[in-house]
């Protein structure tokens, strides 16, 4: 067995692959901003097998429509689908301009550079555990 095919390294290196790939459609979503009727994308986090128990909710938690996981059930929920404030125009929280655009971006800048910032983590994370490895076997 090589020293990269240990799970923790496979769990940074697929957490290394999600978030190039988000980054490639939050570029794609800032270079449609000008696009009628284009709706931003994003990508689900990861989930099962190799994605990471701290990704997701605790037990017995019921996660509602807007991703927070409610552990009472005296909780308050926020939805932008329906309610005295709901409004058809809004896309995620903001609003949809005439031609049908719902790019923001502000709001994709911000998750470009968060996903940035976390991509960053991860692969400092596997660099570190790489360089631990190689001190236990000897190599450095």
């Amino acid at each position: 067995m090589s020293l990269t095919d240990l799970p923790i390294l496979g769990m940074l290196r697929t957490r290394m692959h999600w978030h190039q790939a988000r980054q490639a459609l939050l570029a794609e979503n800032v270079a449609n901003a000008d696009l009628p009727n284009f709706r931003p994308r994003d990508l689900a986090e990861p989930r099962g097998p190799g994605a990471g128990a701290a990704l997701a909710a605790p037990l017995g938690a019921a996660v509602g429509g807007d991703g927070l996981a409610r552990t009472e059930p005296a909780h308050f929920g926020l939805s932008t689908e329906s309610g005295p404030n709901a409004d058809p125009r809004r896309f995620k929280g903001f609003e949809v301009r005439p031609s049908g655009n719902g790019v923001n971006l502000e709001e994709e800048m911000m998750k470009a550079g968060d996903n940035q910032s976390d991509y960053q983590l991860v692969a400092s994370l596997y660099q570190k555990s790489l360089d631990a490895l190689k001190i236990a076997v000897g190599k450095r």
